[in-house]
Parts: C-alpha cells; structure tokens; sequence
C-alpha cells in the first residue's frame, strides 16, 4: 500500500512539475513586449524611377506666347529636375520644344528649338552635364489640346522632359 502511496505521489509531482513551465512560459509571454511591426511597405514609385520623375519632379514647363524664357515658377521644377538628374547620374533627358498653333510651321519649329534650348541651358547651368541632355523641337506638331482658344494655345506652349 505505502508503494501505491508512494507512486501516486510522485506521479503527482511529475505533473506539477509538467504544468509549471508552462504557466511560467504564458506569464513570459504576457510579459513580453509585442514583436516591432513590420515596416510599411514605400508607397508610390521608386525614387530612381521615370514616373516618379514625370509625378514627382515633374516633367513640364509652360512658355509665354512667342517667348522662350523660362519663368521663376518653372525655375523651381527645374531645379527639382537638376537635382534628380544629378542624383541618377545613368539616366538621360531629351528635352521637347512645343508651340501653339499660331504662326507658320518653320517659325514655330525654331521657337520649340529655342524652348528646348533654353531648359537645357538652365538645367546645365545647375550642374547637369550637356552631354546628358539632347534637344528636340516638334514646333506645333503635338498639340495637347486642339481648341483655338487662349488657354489651349497655352497648354500647347510647352517644353516636356523626357527621361530615358
């Protein structure tokens, strides 16, 4: 009988012995601090990428009628330009020259020429090397919009940056 005793007894410590590690291990885990979430994912395009250049940066200036000098306001884009362009030193930029519809083809041809120009020379002057930087006139062959109106004629007026 005393090895009956005995047995149960020790079966008894046995399985307060099996129980105790694991409340130990719940009150660990309640103790714990929860686990660092994951970070989130980047939302939007990849900094190096062109749409971030064309959404981002952004890729168009505005001229006034017959003019070709770039504004203040557009000097802000293209300074963001130089700076992307300088901070991905691989890539290449074509810069478009565009007009509205007035005036001749071969007069607006060369005023595209004379935009194009104009942001190549900013973008240079703020330490983009000229040889990443090609220009091209399309004159009022592309317009964006099609309605003789002012402000159509003004979207159309445009130089667009074209990264490759």
């Amino acid at each position: 009988m005393k090895l009956r005793f005995l047995t149960a007894v020790a079966v008894a410590v046995m399985l307060a012995a099996c129980s105790t590690p694991k409340k130990q291990e719940a009150a660990a885990v309640a103790a714990a601090p929860p686990p660092a979430a994951a970070p989130a994912a980047p939302r939007g395009p990849a900094p190096d990428s062109i749409e971030y250049f064309n959404t981002v940066v952004g890729n168009l200036v505005h001229f006034e009628f017959d003019k070709y000098d770039v504004t203040a306001a557009d000097q802000a884009i293209l300074r963001g330009q130089a700076t992307w362009l300088n901070q991905y030193p691989a890539r290449t930029v074509t810069i478009e020259g565009h007009c509205d519809e007035r005036g001749t083809r071969e007069y607006n041809l060369g005023l595209g020429d004379r935009r194009a120009n104009a942001v190549k020379a900013y973008l240079v002057s703020l330490g983009v090397n000229a040889s990443r930087v090609k220009t091209i006139s399309y004159g009022k062959e592309r317009p964006t919009c099609v309605a003789s109106a002012e402000d159509c004629w003004g979207k159309n007026r445009r130089g667009i940056s074209t990264v490759q």
